[in-house]
């Protein structure tokens, strides 16, 4: 199938096959006699486990990390990440600095939000009393949006 047709297939652009091509990801396909691409079923599934590991919050540089072993994703069951019996070196070590970027950031917005609270309506607000009384009510601000200047109302006559 030609690159539309692959790309529409596994959910991305054009553009972004091409990315994942350019980037290492995605061997580059076959070529028809006229040049243009060529991809098979097999690698519309390739480009789908991409998909879905770049939305589970891998970047394109950990995928990179382990491109020689995407194609072990597709199989029907995929293997476990983390499973005992993974050759050494397996991925599961991408898996694992993912997961502590994460936790890290996950640790850095919870700071960040007890400091706001915190901020907003004093100490015991961040997580509440740890004695069991609830932090104050929260009051959301009114907001008011307003859209650019509208034209004057047509006089009635």
């Amino acid at each position: 199938m030609r690159i539309g047709e692959a790309a529409a297939a596994a959910g991305c652009t054009p553009r972004a096959l091409r990315l994942y091509e350019q980037r290492g990801l995605l061997p580059p396909p076959g070529r028809t006699a006229s040049g243009q691409r060529d991809y098979r079923p097999a690698e519309v599934a390739r480009l789908r486990v991409i998909r879905e590991l770049l939305g589970s919050g891998f970047t394109i540089e950990d995928l990179r990390s382990c491109a020689d072993r995407l194609h072990l994703l597709t199989q029907d069951p995929p293997p476990r990440c983390g499973a005992a019996d993974a050759p050494e070196g397996s991925g599961s070590g991408v898996v694992g600095r993912r997961l502590a970027i994460l936790d890290a950031e996950i640790d850095r917005l919870t700071r960040l939000r007890e400091d706001l609270a915190r901020r907003a309506f004093g100490d015991r607000a961040a997580f509440g009393d740890r004695a069991g009384a609830d932090p104050p009510p929260y009051e959301p601000v009114p907001v008011t949006h307003r859209s650019p200047a509208a034209p004057p109302a047509p006089a009635t006559p």
